[in-house]
């Protein structure tokens, strides 16, 4: 994880007179889990769709992968690949067409049973995607960015309302999608999927990054400077015993 795959510098995001992106700058390492954290309206989303080639900048430098977004965005979209939301989707089209559709529009040879393996769907191939269940929507929308062998993919919230089930598989989906070689940035609400997830972490607030490092080195940060949790933390949560008392296995309704 020694090259820099992504180079954000003195990014800056107006609207009208409402700055939402402000000078910010970071860099994410090829093969890498980079997460991008902050409260709504933050400047987190802003960010990820002006990298991904989705909304204009007001001023700075993006370079994707040696890409400088001003002046080869359309290299910069061959080589992501960036989450849809379901609404994004034929709803007449199962599984199988949608991938071939996908293949289509890529100008791509890929097995869609191989790919409907990979995310743990291969039984629903012949089903439409207002038939799955929130889990497996999610999984399918991440397989969907892989489809381009992507150097590069954005996942904006993949597990928001999804139970704990659902939210680890998930996770382990992203774990294998790394493994491959691929580096992953995320966005996300749940600091433990952070935590569990993440190589590095900027926190953005407002639209400045405040702080940007691994989430151990954050935590060790804290604890350094004499914070003290006012409950004592118990070796497991409560997430942890549903987990353990209904199977760690994805159940699906």
């Amino acid at each position: 994880m020694n090259k820099t795959i992504i180079t954000v510098k003195d990014l800056v995001r107006n609207y009208g007179q409402f700055q939402a992106v402000k000078g910010i700058s970071f860099e994410v390492k090829e093969g890498e889990i980079f997460g991008l954290l902050g409260p709504n309206g933050a400047g987190k989303s802003t960010t990820l769709e002006i990298i991904e080639t989705l909304r204009p900048k007001t001023s700075g430098t993006v370079i994707v992968d040696g890409f400088d977004l001003d002046k080869e965005p359309h290299e910069i979209k061959k080589i992501i690949g960036v989450q849809l939301q379901t609404s994004g989707y034929y709803p007449g089209l199962n599984l199988l067409q949608l991938i071939e559709l996908f293949c289509g529009l890529y100008n791509r040879e890929v097995d869609p049973m191989e790919l409907l393996d990979m995310v743990n769907l291969r039984d629903k191939a012949k089903a439409q995607v207002k038939e799955l269940s929130g889990g497996q929507k999610q999984r399918f929308s991440v397989a969907t960015t892989l489809i381009n062998e992507p150097r590069i993919i954005f996942l904006d919230e993949p597990t928001t309302g999804l139970d704990p089930q659902a939210r680890r598989s998930l996770w382990e989906l992203v774990r294998n999608i790394r493994a491959r070689g691929t580096t992953v940035i995320i966005t996300t609400h749940y600091m433990d999927e952070a935590e569990y997830l993440c190589d590095r972490v900027a926190i953005i607030d407002a639209g400045r990054i405040i702080a940007l490092d691994t989430p151990d080195k954050l935590i060790d940060n804290l604890v350094a400077s004499g914070f003290e949790r006012p409950k004592e933390m118990k070796m497991a949560n409560l997430e942890d015993v549903f987990i353990s008392l209904t199977g760690h296995s994805l159940r699906e309704d």
